[in-house]
């Protein structure tokens, strides 16, 4: 390699995304040799994860949001400065000035200095509490501020609108949202997928208020007090942030001449060459063929473009791109992709609204039905990728599009390899890098045997990660063909499966996240399936609190409060009433808790009595008055064994053969509290009339003249399945032993989330090799599966008890981390005697 003297400089203006892919791309083309690299950019810091900015809010650092390690820029010769500024370009003399009164020369330029964000000329948009949402800076601004506030408004609806409302929540704030337009994210969405996104976010506390012009914003000394809108009503806040679309960062090619269109940005063509042939621009800054591209996927390919113009070599070129996205936005999954708003001519339409669900489809097909040219999906976005492939590749889907409408399971079959087992080699899985499924077979033909090599190998899923399903679906089949033993670890952190994880947790007696990474994972810091899977190990292996200091941040948030997130943003609290048994002093005190904080109360399908409306900060008080009055929790938010029903019995009832209620309490007692890779309900009947509906459980027994009859593996819910027979005529003592080691068996061998029916019916041998464990010893591992039951039934506290006499966990139960103010109370009306939250459309 050249010295670093001696070779002309390639400047990079802009350590964004895009700038950094850019620098990759000439590391791979071997550019780093050829040039002196410099990258310069005005933040304090280098390129970061600018897609989960909201992230940053409480999750993860600046650190871990960091795209790469701080020594990667040495390592591969490339100088980086930052926090400083790029003040002018000098094209005659190709020389930069910069902040730092420093100077600049270049052999060639590349700027991708990004886009500001649009703040519209509102009366009122300047002074304290009034942010956009761009940087990390900006959202320290907005941590500091936020301090003092208990409610926060985001002007615009669109991709960034939706994820600055999340970092308000994540805040501490009331979060609400104003959209000039008739719905949300307008730009990707037709309005039957805008309204549903609405009311799925509206549902989670989220105000939304959509065909707002917000004509002024009103203020006191301390900042914002309410915004007014044209149409005369006004809503109140302490904090605005502007997110109303991006403009594009091109005043550096204005004051040097380059060609801008004529709405801003600069013109470049397919090698993302400006009118100066030593000149590049790309991302949000680049105008091709009058567009510019506001997602990270195109600016990538543009990168890529560039660097390979840089190289000599003739592929690729930026040919476009398609602004297919997928998405999280406070929790609701959205993906839009192609001609969404179907705008091509003779385009035909299918829609799929579930009311119950909660999810929309809506399926653009060509006049004549043979090709998918674009859809929305709201609520469930598993079908994305498969359906964009669909799309991309042309597929034939004649006499198939009424079923594309349909969600997985819904009289279609679903798809093999994430989907991508039926599309050509040119397909493309990762959009964001450009990657199509020939590049990645070669990846693993070449020896990329897992996810993180692949990502390694292609870079695809390092992006928005929404391909990585369909990445680890083509690695396991291509493994598979080529006759090698299939990866099947739980994520990408983890090479092991939950049932190894579960043995490596209980062999290794560990009892921490951090301490589950080092020893067993290949690297980072987890995600969102490795982290509640171990969350749910720890807790049915060792039966720690969940909200001990080592455990808290692996929950989520109905187990962080210990109590059930409601659509209004109040929780519901239930109490245990072992068997639906319950004496009159008790009712006496939840109707006592329920009139003292006004709570909506109504009898469960699990015998229990269920209070809606509890604001986080009152749960405390009313555990308390609960537990003092000899309840317990009811364990209603977690994944654990929920209710066992019962019917009277032998005790009241003429045609009841035993006392069922007085099995189901202590079957209740027993098992109260212990948690599992799902919800487990159980219910015992005191004859073959079935009162207690124990054949729908995932437990049921049913008395009998001669014992009991234990069936496995029913539940009711959206997929109902009649449980099964395991076992007849036991003894109370015997029927406890098969129920424990059912219990173990299914905590240490099911998959995350899985229902016993569904674990059962993937439990290879089925019943029949059930039954040989359980009632045979098959395994010879009944002692040892008895043993755990008991550890954890021997190790059982209240959880909402052990929260009361700990200040620590105390703590946690507050509105505002950094006030003791409450939550302004939700808009009730009252109804049959109680009150209910207020519908959207009740809002006038």
């Amino acid at each position: 390699m050249k010295a670093a003297a001696s070779r002309p400089n390639l400047v990079v203006v802009g350590s964004g995304m895009v700038g950094q892919a850019f620098v990759e791309e000439c590391v791979e083309n071997g550019l780093s040799a050829v040039y002196r690299i410099i990258v310069v950019g005005e933040e304090p810091r280098a390129a970061y994860d600018r897609v989960h900015l909201s992230e940053y809010i409480g999750e993860r650092s600046a650190e871990e949001l960091a795209i790469v390690a701080p020594d990667w820029y040495a390592q591969h010769d490339i100088e980086l400065r930052t926090d400083v500024r790029v003040d002018a370009i000098d094209r005659s003399l190709a020389k930069l000035t910069l902040s730092d009164e420093t100077c600049l020369e270049y052999a060639r330029l590349i700027l991708a200095t990004g886009s500001y964000p649009f703040v519209p000329p509102i009366d009122g948009k300047d002074g304290p509490g009034r942010f956009v949402y761009r940087t990390l800076e900006d959202l320290d601004a907005m941590r500091a501020f936020a301090g003092s506030c208990e409610r926060g408004v985001v002007i615009g609806g669109g991709l960034l609108g939706l994820e600055a409302a999340n970092a308000l929540r994540n805040l501490g704030l009331k979060a609400d949202v104003v959209e000039f337009a008739p719905h949300l994210m307008a730009t990707q969405l037709d309005p039957g997928g805008g309204q549903m996104l609405g009311e799925l976010i509206a549902e989670l506390g989220v105000g939304i208020y959509t065909s707002k012009a917000t004509e002024r914003i009103e203020s006191d000394d301390d900042g914002p007090t309410r915004l007014v809108f044209a149409d005369g009503e006004s809503l109140a806040t302490d904090m605005v942030v502007f997110s109303a679309g991006i403009r594009p960062r091109d005043e550096l090619a204005r004051d040097c001449g380059l060609e801008l269109g004529e709405r801003g940005g600069i013109v470049i063509d397919d090698a993302c060459m400006t009118n100066d042939p030593l000149i590049y621009a790309i991302g949000e800054v680049a105008l091709w063929q009058g567009r510019i591209f506001g997602l990270v996927g195109p600016g990538y390919a543009m990168a890529a473009a560039a660097a390979a113009h840089l190289a000599a070599e003739p592929e690729p070129r930026f040919a476009g791109a398609d602004m297919s996205t997928e998405l999280k936005l406070l929790g609701v999954d959205v993906a839009s992709f192609g001609d969404a708003h179907a705008r091509t001519e003779g385009a035909r339409i299918l829609c799929y609204r579930d009311e119950v669900a909660r999810v929309y489809r809506r399926v653009v097909v060509s006049g004549d039905g043979s090709r998918l040219i674009g859809g929305t999906l709201v609520g469930d976005t598993h079908d994305y990728r498969p359906l964009l492939m669909k799309m991309r590749s042309q597929i034939d889907i004649t006499n198939a599009s009424a079923a594309l409408a349909l969600p997985a399971g819904l009289d279609r079959a679903g798809t093999d390899e994430g989907g991508v087992g039926d599309l050509p080699a040119t397909a493309q899985v990762c959009s964001c890098n450009n990657v199509d499924k020939a590049a990645l077979v070669a990846a693993i033909d070449g020896g990329a045997h897992d996810v993180a090599s692949i990502k390694s190998a292609t870079r695809a899923g390092t992006g928005c990660g929404g391909c990585a399903p369909m990445i680890g679906g083509l690695l396991s089949a291509r493994l598979q063909e080529l006759g090698h033993e299939v990866d099947q670890g739980l994520c990408e952190h983890f090479e092991l499966n939950r049932q190894q994880l579960e043995d490596a947790i209980r062999a290794g007696e560990i009892r921490d996240f951090p301490t589950l990474l080092e020893r067993c994972g290949r690297g980072g810091s987890g995600c969102e399936i490795c982290k509640p899977v171990a969350a749910s190990i720890f807790a049915s292996t060792w039966n720690d609190h969940v909200l001990d200091p080592a455990l808290v941040g692996l929950q989520d948030t109905n187990d962080r409060f210990l109590a059930n997130l409601q659509k209004d943003g109040t929780y519901s609290v239930i109490p245990r009433v072992p068997a639906g048994e319950i004496t009159p002093q008790q009712l006496m005190t939840i109707a006592r808790v329920a009139e003292e904080y006004d709570l909506y109360t109504k009898i469960t399908g699990g015998q229990r009595i269920d209070m809606f409306g509890a604001r986080v900060d009152q749960l405390p008080d009313i555990w308390r008055a609960l537990t003092d009055a000899g309840f317990e929790s009811g364990h209603a938010y977690g994944k654990a064994v929920r209710t066992v029903k019962s019917c009277v019995g032998s005790t009241w009832c003429r045609f009841g053969v035993q006392d069922s209620v007085g099995l189901a309490v202590r079957i209740e007692e027993r098992y109260k509290g212990i948690r599992a890779p799902h919800k487990l309900k159980l219910a015992v009947s005191g004859c073959t009339r079935e009162c207690a509906e124990a054949q729908g459980k995932d437990v049921g027994i049913i008395a009998t003249e001669n014992g009991y009859n234990l069936y496995v593996c029913g539940n009711g819910g959206m997929r109902p399945r009649h449980a099964d027979l395991l076992a007849v005529d036991l003894d109370e003592a015997t029927l406890i032993r098969y129920v424990d080691r059912f219990l173990a068996f299914y905590i240490r061998t099911a998959d995350r989330l899985q229902r016993t029916s569904v674990w059962l019916e993937n439990l290879e041998g089925g019943l029949d090799y059930l039954r040989k464990v359980v009632v045979d010893d098959y395994l010879g591992i009944a002692d040892e599966l008895e043993a755990h039951l008991q550890s954890l039934v021997g190790s059982y506290r209240c959880e909402w008890k052990q929260t009361l006499e700990d200040p620590d966990k105390l703590a946690l139960f507050r509105t505002f981390v950094n006030d003791d103010a409450t939550d302004p109370a939700p808009l009730y009306v009252r109804e049959r005697g109680q009150r209910r939250p207020l519908f959207e459309a009740e809002k006038v």
